[in-house]
């Protein structure tokens, strides 16, 4: 039994039930999908709710018992564990509860419980009563849902066109209630069921809260009454009642009683409806297909007894409560009887059907026609039901049709009465008594009947027969639909009642008769029809002498009439000086007049309103002038009643256009309001005089609110410009001047008779303002005073009327301050929630401010615009100033507030709450005023929630439907759908503009976030948590969360698609702004799961608006990839693996159960997935099905094909018209072009452009429809872009910002691979739009750069596993198909483009970067390497990049010359890298031939100019140096094949180069006066240089290496360029201060001296005249001398102060930069050395011969302690100091070979950490890292799989850099051993020392011939020459020989031998150093000669 005691925290009595009614209402209102079966389930489940409808469950002493010990004891509830303890107070409250509703207490504790659960969603009310709400709710539910299901019937009156299945099922299931006595309970009900007592009870028990809470429950009680009538209603539509359940409904409708006006209430019309259609056998007559079992089924012709039954419970004289209702059911009886009678099956009833006249008798004393007007008519219901409206049609057409006697006879007594009244007339005795007035009812029947047609019907057409035959089908009397030849028998009867009625009528009916016609003629066919009958019925008795026609219904009839009335009228008063005004008698017109002209006034009004042939015939009718006559009448004395008609009468003829523009002058002329006065008058007169002294008498206002009606439909049709132009200013400001003043500002100060009338009076009013304003548009003419001129004098013309009414609202005047109280006023009256006489005027009212307040703030800037350019006296302020203002009723600033809670009125007002949204939403474009917006609608805590609730409310709204394109006809309640829909566009269209103003803003308190607090304290919790308030976040995110756990995912991106967008990016801007983004992401990824269930659903395909779900998918992805950022940063692993396996997998997902837990079959699936993991089938995966949504195609609107219009002229116009939109597409403007365009065509003059006129409008719109389609495409395009940019954005997230670990390796590159495939095949399609290729262009180059670093971080990782496969885990023909793909992209782009091409570039050599080999340690060992998958992989790309031939070359080339910075860089970039694997040198041929390369050589001249700014201080645009180096980078790429070489000195590369003067351009390398750039990325001045000359001298290296065979020409070109900027060369040699970047300058420099300065290199220079050859000469020498002096500065002291001094100056990276260093000055050595070497051996071959570099001193440069000498304090100070000593050589030495065995000793072991990486302590790994990680704490913060990474690349460098360092070292010594041997021998065997004795002079004067002969080479002579030393001494020979034999001592000889022994055998190259090594040692062996 406890389980069954659980609580259901739902509500039994409401939840289930509100489920029930979802499920119909989906199944047959909404026709869901797969509906049906849900349907059966719910009836199945709730049958017994229905069984027993309304019955509640019972109370018993168990359950009170229950309730009692639940706050003790505690109580299960449903869905949750264990049981829970409830709180006293809530248990008491369930006891009243259970008390007030006589139902069980555990129902009543569940009704509370639930109401706890929904007390967010109704603010301000206690848990009770809602409570209250949802017991009410809950029966309604069971209510709408049985009248839906029964609604849903197949049956004889209508159908919805359901599905066979589903109306199978509801018929079963309602026949089976009907059968249990589903009628008799409803009748019960209905009339237990009472407002008034429900009340009382609840008032009681305090069960009623603020006035919405009694409004509420008082509208569900009455809906639950209506929807039970309505059920009945709807069956007896369908199907008829049994006999029981028939005289039940009499029984009832017996009791039934009027309300206070005498007319039914809606619940028992509905079932006073449901009995006549319960006696309905009309459908008989009707040729249906069904018609026979409809016969079979009816009671009326099948059962005797049930005719019986009901014809004597009708006969019985018993009277019922109304009198005039048993009529009405006697007559409808009486008509069924006729009908039988007719059947064939009607035989058997005779003695029933003879009583039919009799009963009709009693109906007509019952006066039937009377209660049917009053009691049925007049009920508000019965113009909202079409089928009531049809029923009482047949009703009234029956009784005329079925029973002619009958209307005989009331029009004979008719007659009889007529002539008794005349009688008494004329003998002036009173009235008989017996008067009948029943045909008099009929005829007020019939007009009061068909003058109302809400649903266009237009029923009243059965009346009027077509007497000419109409070729028009809709104008034939169409009966049922079908267009018959001959009139039916019924139409004919009709329409000869109505002309036989107006045959000698008497004159007692003439009113009514009238009447009868104003309403027959309601409609435009049926107004056309009624406009003939008079004029027939005048034309026929024309022959009459006075021209007054016999017939008095007919037009000449009436204006004959009128033009009496008004001839009399005015003979009696002569003189028009307002003396009629005070004397209204009313001698010319009685009442009876008075009644008739009136009512002739409503049947013209109503003819000519809806047809506009009869307001033309009868404007232009010659004779009858009715306009003229009834301005005429409006001049005379007749009452205001009649005047107010006349009005009305001439707005209608001012619906046309033609007759307005006369109207208007007539207007004026008349001086009907008087806007001229004349000299002499004393007071005014016309239409104020009445206003304030007539109507203000009298309390009532009709003339007034007339006069506003025509003015209104006045200004629609025409506004004159010049009106009253002579006589007055012209203009319309007289007009405006008395509506504003005399009409609108007193209004709310006048007394009326009627209160409702002060509300119409306003609405008049404010409508014509409202059109004023609508219309109005601000021009800069406005702005100007213009001067008439008028009798002489100046007058200030007058502004347009919007003009004025704009400048009144603009300002703090009467007008603002009366719309905005009235504005307060309509919020204090709604707030009452009561009934009050003129309600709907004062909505409307309310409508029209809110409207002309929304055109103020919509026109205002370009209003004050003007004004301000125009500087004209005015002042305005801006109206949202205004608006901030003070109310002088409520002393509060509280007007945007007063706006803002008509949103809390959006149920009952929606057009209210819409135009309120559309204000707020401008207002709050204006940052200032949101802050104090805030204030406002936080001040008061009560109004505060009122606010939130509106908007709340407004954004929950249900009804709410998006309009479809062409929804203009659609009914009133999808309009107010639409505008509901509207509204929450609004909304979210103003938290979308607040959220980017400043904190705080309207959007964060509106959506829940902390106003006074710091926005990101918020706590954001669901609602009612923590008495947290529902918020429009809450609804947003309820909204969107609608439909999420179903497989059709969120129901709104497929209802409004457009709502939705804006949902989503409403979200994505909280999640975005810095503030927001916590609180919003945690509350959406805790609470809402919110992420995960929405991107399953992707992606959303909307055929018919594939532009909003683009935006949707777009936004949820932005925020997808914001959520994925968020929670890698944060560490929340599990988040990010699930929205990335979401993404990314291509496995089906299993559905996960709730809340995670698995059941069985999920372990034994996981177990068949084990065994057969082939058989599950892939699916895409969801970022490429989402990427297949996007549609890359576009089509285009073909272009305009115009006859008329210039098509150049017409683009230009279109486009003065294009505007950017609020989402930022620019479009047209299509209203302002149709303006412009029909401006344009209304200009054209003569008589040819009015015939073109129709062709021309057609054009016009052509080119609208035109122009509508171009903004489509844009919007389309622009949609397209920005999905594919979050689209990128998200993959990029993705693969960069999430865990690396969360995507394997081999599933990334699968990944990607499938990511670049699919975008390619889409972007390369024929029809893809151009304006999507940059994204995808950016997004290729993301993947290709993943995909490469992927690819090359798996190799490292599994270096050494060659993967048989190809090349990594994704196979080498997948990367081919990337790369044919890639290239396809580059050429189908073409010549355009180019900025696209550079992210093509860009990934063209990401992907060729995968195939170059990584660094590998040079091991120092020789074996070739077999051919590695790296160089497959290379040769198969440079095969497929070769099939595309010299297009792709074309492309290349094209783009390295020209076009933009970047895409120049990258295409040079891309030359580069081809070139350098084009073993074939095919591009290098195709770029020489086609004069690419000659061209980029040229371009170094233009580059010069560039680069010279560059070195500026300030640090000007890098551009030019980066394309410099990329050029450079590409030449020195071709300078490396010996062609390419070649081919670049022929395009005069170096001559080029010698012209550019930036390399003399050295900057001081003065640090301090250097403007350096803080963030360390702009170079120094310096540097710059240096970046500029490396490139150079590289270039240079490597061209001279590369020409072997052509060397000499090529060397001295370069010698050329050396000798042109010598000076610089010089300077740099001489380089003062040696940094590193000094050294590398000095390692190329020295590196190209070494293989150009040499003295041959002229001789080959041509014939050159001696002078030049001299100064060539000199510069070679100078070279040599620098170098060697350099060499004294590396080779000896200075060496280890700079290394100690790179280490000091920057310690973080020290080791790298002393590496660097090292190998620089070692390659400086080298190259010095190798020059001396060059030198000696281009000298002489033979040492005797040979010059002399240095000089014979064996002294080493540095003291042995390795103290710094310097260099001059060791050496002798001798005269020949200027050479440098031979012992320096030996210090390289002996430093190199010691520097040797320490590099080999660093190698080895480096080597050997390499090969055991993996058993290396931490320690050492971390050190190894911290080169390559910059910032402190760096290496804690990596992986260990990534420090291992790390440790392998630095080893790697390393091992190489001490390679090269060998093989450096090697050389010098080498070198060094060459030159010292070569000196060695010429001083030790061929110098002959001069001997001091000898005179000094001829010594120096040989030498200094020796030396001019040398210079020129010549090598003749004999006898040592030695390079600038003046005398060598025996002494210092010997000195030289000893110091050489201790340095070249026995250990340096090992140390050489070892050298040779460890390196060169290795590299199998074999160097000479044993045989140097063994003849220096023999020269220094020798004996003294």
């Amino acid at each position: 039994m406890a389980a069954q005691m659980a609580v259901n925290s739902g509500a039994s009595l409401w939840g289930p039930l509100k489920e029930l009614w979802e499920t119909v209402d989906g199944a047959v209102l909404r026709r869901q999908p797969e509906s049906v079966h849900l349907l059966d389930l719910q009836l199945k489940k709730h049958k017994p709710h229905f069984l027993s409808l309304f019955k509640n469950p019972p109370k018993s002493a168990e359950q009170r018992e229950k309730v009692r010990k639940a706050s003790t004891e505690g109580i299960a509830i449903q869905g949750q564990q264990g049981s829970r303890l409830l709180p006293e107070q809530l248990l008491s409250e369930a006891f009243i509860l259970s008390d007030l509703f006589d139902i069980g207490e555990l129902s009543a504790l569940e009704l509370l419980l639930a109401g706890e659960q929904q007390q967010p969603h109704f603010p301000g009310l206690t848990r009770g009563l809602v409570a209250v709400l949802l017991y009410w709710d809950g029966k309604l539910c069971v209510a709408n849902s049985l009248r839906t299901l029964i609604q849903s019937r197949h049956g004889k009156t209508f159908t919805l066109d359901l599905s066979g299945e589903l109306v199978a099922l509801t018929t079963r299931f309602t026949d089976e209630l009907m059968n249990q006595g589903l009628t008799k309970r409803v009748l019960a009900l209905v009339s237990e069921i009472n407002v008034a007592r429900e009340f009382e009870r609840l008032q009681k028990e305090r069960g009623l809260g603020n006035e919405k809470h009694r409004k509420e429950v008082s509208d569900l009680i009455k809906e639950s009454r209506q929807a039970l009538a309505d059920s009945l209603f709807s069956w007896t539509c369908q199907s008829p009642l049994s006999k029981d359940d028939t005289l039940a409904l009499i029984g009832h409708l017996e009791t039934v009683s009027a309300q206070a006006d005498g007319s039914l209430d809606s619940v028992n019309l509905a079932l006073v409806m449901a009995l006549l259609y319960c006696l309905d056998v009309s459908f008989v007559e009707q040729g249906t297909e069904d018609r026979e079992d409809l016969i079979q089924a009816l009671p009326l012709l099948t059962e005797r007894q049930y005719v019986s039954a009901v014809h004597s419970r009708l006969m019985d004289g018993q009277p019922w409560k109304l009198p005039g209702l048993q009529a009405v059911c006697r007559l409808a009886w009486a008509l069924s009887l006729r009908v039988l009678s007719q059947l064939p099956q009607g035989g058997a009833l005779v003695e029933f059907t003879e009583a039919d006249e009799a009963l009709a008798d009693q109906a007509l004393l019952g006066d039937v026609f009377l209660f049917m007007k009053e009691g049925i008519l007049g009920c508000e219901g019965c113009a909202q039901e079409e089928f009531y409206i049809r029923r009482l049609h047949s009703l009234i057409t029956d009784f005329l049709a079925l029973m002619p006697m009958k209307v005989k006879q009331l029009r004979n007594r008719a007659d009889e009465d007529a002539r008794l009244v005349h009688m008494s007339l004329q003998m002036e005795s009173e009235l008989p008594s017996s008067l009948r007035k029943d045909l008099e009812h009929l005829m007020n029947l019939i007009g009061e009947f068909y003058s109302k047609d809400p649903f266009g019907l237009e029923l009243g057409l059965e009346f009027w027969c077509p007497t000419e035959s109409l070729q028009h089908t809709s104008l034939q009397g169409s009966y049922l639909g079908m267009a018959l030849q001959r009139p039916p028998h019924k139409q004919v009867v009709l329409s000869k009642f109505v002309r036989q009625m107006g045959d000698l009528l008497p004159s007692t009916l003439y009113i009514s008769y009238l009447r009868m016609l104003k309403g027959l003629a309601n409609g435009p066919q049926c107004s056309h029809y009624a406009f003939s009958l008079l004029k027939t019925n005048g034309a026929t008795h024309s022959d009459n002498l006075q021209g007054v026609s016999g017939s008095p219904v007919s037009w000449e009839h009436f204006f004959h009439s009128l033009m009496l009335y008004h001839e009399n009228l005015r003979r009696d008063f002569p003189n028009p000086d307002a003396a009629q005004f005070r004397h209204p008698s009313l001698r010319g017109i009685t009442q009876r007049e008075l009644e008739g002209l009136t009512s002739f006034l409503q049947l013209l009004t109503t003819i000519i309103t809806w047809s506009e042939n009869a307001r033309l015939a009868l404007c232009e009718h010659p004779q009858w002038t009715p306009v003229v006559v009834m301005l005429g009448l409006l001049q005379c004395s007749v009452p205001p009643v009649l005047k107010a008609e006349v009005l009305r009468c001439l707005a209608a003829f001012g619906k046309s256009p033609e007759i307005a523009a006369s109207l208007w002058q007539s207007l004026e002329y008349t001086q009907i309001l008087q806007t001229v006065r004349a000299p002499g008058q004393r007071q005014a007169a016309g239409i104020e005089v009445e206003l304030n002294e007539i109507e203000s008498s009298c309390e009532e206002y009709p003339l007034t609110r007339g006069f506003c009606h025509l003015i209104s439909t006045l200004v629609e049709s025409s506004l004159p410009v010049n009106l009253g132009a002579g006589l007055r200013a012209p203009g319309f400001q007289p007009y405006l001047n008395f509506l504003r003043d005399s009409v609108f500002l007193p209004f709310p100060t006048r007394a009326y008779r009627h209160p409702a009338e002060k509300w119409e009076v306003a609405d008049a009013v404010l409508e014509v303002f409202h059109k004023l304003l609508r219309d109005y548009e601000p021009q800069p003419s406005d702005f100007v005073q213009e001067i008439v001129e008028l009798q002489g004098e100046q007058l200030a013309a007058h502004k347009p009327p919007g003009h004025s009414l704009m400048f009144h609202l603009l300002n703090d005047s009467p007008t603002l301050t009366l719309c905005l109280s009235l504005l307060e006023e309509g919020v204090r009256q709604l707030d009452t929630y009561a009934p009050f006489p003129g309600k709907k005027h004062l909505e409307s009212a309310v409508l029209r401010v809110l409207c002309l307040l929304d055109l103020a703030l919509q026109k205002e800037v370009v209003f004050m615009d003007l004004l301000r350019e125009s500087q004209a006296s005015m002042l305005v302020s801006p109206l949202e100033q205004l608006l901030q203002g003070v109310s002088p009723q409520t002393r509060r600033a509280d007007h945007i507030v007063n706006i803002g809670r008509y949103l809390y009125h959006s149920s009952s007002n929606p057009e209210a709450s819409f135009q309120s949204a559309k204000i707020l939403r401008r207002i709050a474009n204006y940052p200032n005023i949101q802050n104090r917006l805030v204030g406002d609608f936080t001040h008061d805590q009560a109004v505060s929630e009122k606010l939130m609730a509106g908007f709340v409310e407004c954004l929950d709204n249900e009804e709410a439907e998006e309009a479809t394109e062409n929804g203009d006809d659609a009914d009133a309640q999808q309009k107010v759908a639409r505008i509901r829909h509207e509204t929450q566009i609004h909304l979210l269209n103003l938290l979308i503009t607040s959220l980017d103003l400043k904190t705080p803003n309207l959007a964060l308190y509106l959506l829940g976030y902390e106003v006074k607090k710091p926005v990101s304290s918020t706590n954001l919790q669901d609602p009612g948590v923590l008495g947290c308030p529902r918020s429009c976040l809450h609804a947003i995110l309820s909204l969107l969360q609608r439909g999420t756990e179903k497989r059709s995912g969120p129901v709104l991106t497929q209802q409004a698609p457009h709502l939705a967008e804006l949902c989503y990016q409403v979200i994505y801007q909280l999640c975005a702004c810095p503030d927001t983004s916590g609180p919003t992401m945690r509350y959406l990824r805790t609470s809402q799961d919110f992420l995960f269930s929405h991107l399953q659903h992707l992606p959303f395909i909307l055929p018919s608006n594939q532009i909003a779900a683009l935006s949707q998918m777009s936004w949820l992805m932005k925020t997808a990839a914001i959520e994925l950022r968020v929670t890698s940063l944060n560490r929340q692993r599990s988040h990010t693996q699930r929205l990335v396996s979401l993404l990314l997998d291509d496995q089906p997902h299993t559905q996960r159960t709730a809340d995670g837990e698995s059941g069985m079959e999920e372990e034994t699936r996981s177990v068949c997935g084990f065994l057969h993991f082939d058989t599950v089938s892939k699916v895409r995966r969801k970022l490429l099905s989402v990427l297949d949504a996007i549609d890359f195609s576009q089509d285009m609107p073909e272009l305009l094909q115009l006859d008329f219009f210039e098509r150049t002229q017409i683009e230009q116009v279109i486009s003065n018209c294009e505007h950017v939109n609020e989402q930022g597409h620019t479009v047209c403007n299509v209203k302002l072009l149709h303006r412009v365009l029909v401006a344009e065509v209304n200009a054209l003059q003569g008589m040819a452009a009015i015939g073109q006129r129709p062709l021309l409008m057609e054009e016009v719109n052509s080119i609208l429809q035109q122009v509508v389609e171009r903004n489509r495409v844009r919007r389309s395009l622009s949609a397209k872009r920005n999905a594919l940019r979050s689209w990128r954005s998200l993959v990029e997230t993705l693969l960069t910002a999430c865990p690396a670990d969360l995507i394997p390796a081999d599933d990334r590159q699968l990944i990607i691979r499938d990511l670049l495939l699919d975008l390619h095949d889409k972007v390369l399609s024929e029809d893809a739009a151009g304006e999507l290729m940059p994204i995808v262009a950016g997004a290729v180059f993301t993947l290709t750069a993943h995909l490469s670093q992927s690819v090359l971080s798996e190799q490292q990782q599994g270096a050494g596993l060659e993967i048989s496969s190809g090349f990594a885990s994704i196979a080498n023909s997948a990367l081919h198909l990337i790369l044919r793909k890639l290239l396809d992209f580059i050429l189908c782009t073409g010549g355009g483009y180019q900025r696209l091409r550079a992210h093509l570039y860009g990934s063209l050599l990401y992907y060729l970067q995968i195939a170059q080999k990584p660094d590998e340690p040079d091991t120092l060992q020789t074996a070739g390497k077999a051919m590695t998958v790296f160089s497959k992989l290379q040769r198969e790309n440079l095969s497929i990049i070769e099939s595309y031939g010299n297009s792709l070359m074309e492309v290349v080339c094209r783009d390295a010359c020209d076009g933009h910075e970047i895409s120049r860089m990258l295409a040079l970039a891309v030359l580069d890298r081809i070139l350098s694997i084009d073993r074939q040198n095919q591009w290098l041929v195709y770029v020489c031939n086609s004069g690419y390369l000659r061209s980029l050589v040229e371009s170094l001249r233009q580059d010069d100019v560039a680069l010279q700014t560059l070195l500026t201080p300030q640090p000007p645009l890098l551009k030019p140096l980066y394309i410099y180096e990329s050029k450079m980078a590409l030449l020195t790429r071709v300078a490396k094949t010996g062609q390419g070489a070649v081919e670049l000195l022929r395009c005069g590369l170096v001559a080029q180069l010698i012209e550019c003067q930036v390399f003399d351009m050295v900057p001081d390398s003065d640090a301090h006066r250097v403007v350096r750039d803080p963030s360390g990325f702009i170079p120094s001045p310096m540097d710059r240089y240096r970046q500029i000359l490396l490139p150079t001298l590289r270039l240079f290296q490597v061209i001279l290496t590369s020409t072997t065979t052509n060397h000499q020409q090529g060397a001295a070109q370069v010698l050329q360029w050396l000798i042109v900027h010598s000076d610089t060369i010089q300077s740099l040699l001489r380089c003062p201060e040696l940094s590193m970047g000094a050294l590398q300058e000095l390692s190329l420099l020295t590196g190209i001296i070494s293989k150009t300065a040499l003295p041959g290199a002229l001789e080959s220079g041509g014939e050159v005249n001696s002078a030049a050859l001299m100064e060539f000469q000199g510069h070679i020498n100078r070279f040599q001398r620098l170098c060697l002096s350099l060499l004294g500065r590396l080779a000896g002291s200075e060496r280890e102060r700079l290394l100690k001094q790179a280490e000091i100056s920057a310690p973080a990276d020290s080791a790298e930069r002393r590496e660097e260093m090292e190998v620089a000055m070692q390659q400086v050595c080298a190259n010095i050395m190798e020059y001396c070497q060059t030198l000696l051996l281009q000298s002489s071959a033979q040492a005797q011969f040979s010059i002399c570099l240095f000089s014979p001193s064996g002294s080493e440069p540095a003291g042995r302690d390795g103290g710094r000498a310097d260099l001059s304090s060791a050496l002798p100070s001798m005269a020949y100091s200027r050479a440098p000593s031979l012992g320096l050589v030996m210090y390289l030495l002996k430093n190199s070979a010691a520097d040797f065995f320490r590099f080999h000793q660093s190698h080895r072991q480096s080597l050997g950490k390499l090969q055991s990486l993996d058993q290396l302590p931490p320690d050492e790994l971390k050190e190894l890292c911290q080169g390559l990680v910059s910032g402190p704490g760096g290496v804690e913060k990596i992986s260990s799989v990534q420090r291992s990474l790390l440790a392998k690349r630095r080893l790697v460098q390393l091992i190489n850099n001490r390679a090269k360092l060998l093989a450096l070292c090697s050389y010098v010594i080498e070198t060094c051993l060459f030159v010292l041997w070569r000196h060695l021998e010429y001083y030790l065997l061929h110098c002959t020392p001069t001997d001091p004795k000898d005179s000094p002079m001829p010594g120096a004067s040989l030498y200094r011939s020796r030396l001019t002969d040398d210079s020129f080479g010549g090598l003749q002579g004999s006898g040592g020459r030695v390079l600038g030393l003046s005398r060598v001494s025996q002494q210092d020979l010997d000195l030289l020989k000893s110091d050489m034999a201790t340095g070249f001592g026995e250990a340096l000889q090992r140390k050489l031998l070892d050298v040779e022994g460890l390196y060169s055998q290795v590299r199998s190259r074999y160097t000479f150093i044993q045989a140097l090594v063994r003849r220096v040692r023999g020269l220094l062996r020798q004996p003294k000669s």
